[in-house]
């Protein structure tokens, strides 16, 4: 087995927040934190504070922000909205405007109501795909039956060939619709005939608590329809993602997410996506280090909204 990788570590960095300002009591312990933080895919970045590997890209080409680009399906939804709000308005007089995208999202099912980890596994890995732009590796989900799949930004960062691996072993070419780099985050639309992809119920993050059961679904190490499980260790954890390194909360997990995860969703117990995995900690100076129970994961609340924007 030759796991489709390449250099897998590179992407948005992720700093923690300043160290305890009282230092610990006994011998002097060492200023700032004993662990660097990768993007769940990335190159060696240079030193900081923290650096984190996020998982699946290799090459590191000129930073680039792709607008709204709208596959043929969209443009004739979007068409069709129009054609139908002039139909049933004032058809001379006022203007057809099209509905906003709106991707919907599920209330978290009582604790007596989830099902079992292999059941919410079961019910993920049909909507979740390993993504392969140029020479690098990462994941992804469907969010709609009409071929629309969120990833990371760094992903697909400067690539020109992009496409998914389903989970039924089936290769499909993707084009890049938007991409977010701000917010590591970006949207495909798969070609061809999308029966074989499944598309994820969306949860909502902001009903997270620590210690709730979670899942981190994706192709570690090329490793396609991995699933490994954990928990919410942390919620509203500081963060700084994407190219503007703008400070933002994510979710920290323990469940492994190792380079090839970056993108893959982050589920409940109930096979809901409450966030994107996209970056680890790691320990060393090393970006290549592997998972050690320290995860980010980008809230799907937030998500929600930056990918509304992109494919609208």
């Amino acid at each position: 087995m030759s796991p489709h990788l390449g250099h897998p570590f590179r992407g948005p960095h992720y700093q923690p927040g300043p160290p305890p300002a009282a230092p610990p009591a006994g011998p002097q312990a060492p200023v700032g934190i004993p662990f660097s933080v990768t993007p769940a895919s990335a190159q060696p970045a240079p030193p900081s504070p923290a650096a984190a590997p996020q998982a699946g890209v290799t090459v590191k080409p000129p930073v680039r922000r792709t607008g709204r680009i709208l596959a043929s399906g969209i443009a004739l939804s979007v068409l069709a909205g129009g054609l139908a709000g002039a139909v049933t308005g004032n058809w001379g007089d006022t203007p057809a405007v099209s509905a906003p995208v709106e991707i919907p999202q599920a209330e978290a099912p009582p604790a007596a109501a989830q099902g079992s980890i292999a059941a919410a596994a079961a019910s993920v890995l049909p909507g979740v795909v390993s993504v392969r732009a140029g020479q690098a590796t990462g994941s992804g989900f469907a969010i709609d039956t009409q071929g629309h799949v969120v990833t990371n930004a760094h992903v697909v960062e400067g690539a020109r060939n992009v496409s998914v691996v389903l989970s039924n072993g089936r290769s499909l070419d993707a084009r890049i619709l938007g991409v977010d780099a701000n917010n590591d985050l970006a949207v495909l639309q798969v070609s061809g005939d999308p029966s074989g992809l499944r598309a994820l119920t969306l949860g909502k993050s902001s009903q997270l608590k620590v210690g709730d059961p979670v899942l981190a679904v994706g192709s570690p190490l090329g490793l396609e329809g991995t699933v490994t499980a954990g928990i919410v260790s942390a919620v509203n954890r500081q963060a700084r993602f994407g190219d503007g390194g703008t400070r933002q909360t994510a979710i920290q997990t323990d469940a492994a997410i190792n380079p090839g995860n970056s993108g893959g969703p982050l589920v409940n117990a109930a096979g809901q996506v409450v966030g994107v995995n996209t970056a680890i900690a790691t320990l060393g100076s090393s970006s290549r280090s592997g998972n050690i129970g320290i995860g980010f994961a980008i809230p799907v609340d937030r998500m929600t909204t930056i990918v509304e924007g992109l494919i609208d």
